[in-house]
């Protein structure tokens, strides 16, 4: 089984954490190995949350510079700034919906144009899925589903060893009962909305 390595990017509230557990519950009902690591920094205060999850037969789950397959972005200017975990064969998907941080709130820092965000990712990358998927949760919803919306264009993109059936099964098992449907909405709406981009 070809190895693969996915670094998912978001701010502290996005839901990273859970896309993670999902797509790790996803890969054991697929039988494929996986190993997670993640770092959270200042997560409360809106800080990046990161995870590294490598899928199939590796030693460890440190992805290094240059080595991920997919770059999976909750917030278009974190993405950005994980873009050299990515190589010119990564696959990167980001959502188009701002978080801008705390200093530019204040006048402190400038938020990049997004036509300058996905110019300087299609530039250093293979392909580029960018979209709003903080309206596709709204519209499943609720905004807090934004981030089961990404994992469905993840998982229409076919490069993880994983079925759209296993991760629907694994938002069932992760998810809490009041919002396994909301979630499966929001996941098929992604779904839909990577096929439509590609």
């Amino acid at each position: 089984m070809d190895i693969k390595r996915l670094i998912m990017v978001a701010v502290g509230g996005q839901g990273n954490l859970l896309a993670s557990k999902v797509l790790g519950e996803a890969a054991l009902i697929c039988k494929v190995p996986v190993r997670m690591s993640e770092i959270h920094g200042m997560a409360q205060r809106g800080g990046v949350v990161e995870s590294a999850i490598v899928f199939g037969d590796a030693s460890s789950p440190i992805i290094s510079d240059g080595e991920a397959d997919l770059l999976l972005g909750f917030e278009p200017s974190e993405t950005l700034r994980a873009l050299n975990r990515c190589n010119k064969e990564t696959t990167v998907i980001t959502n188009l919906a701002p978080l801008p941080p705390f200093t530019v709130s204040i006048g402190r820092g400038v938020y990049p144009e997004m036509d300058t965000i996905q110019a300087l990712i299609k530039e250093r990358t293979g392909s580029l899925i960018a979209f709003d998927a903080m309206e596709l949760a709204i519209k499943a919803g609720s905004p807090m589903s934004t981030n089961i919306v990404l994992v469905g264009a993840l998982i229409q993109t076919g490069i993880l060893p994983l079925t759209r059936e296993s991760v629907e099964q694994a938002i069932k098992t992760r998810t809490k009962p009041a919002f396994v449907d909301m979630n499966l909405a929001a996941f098929n709406l992604g779904f839909e909305a990577a096929a439509g981009a590609a």
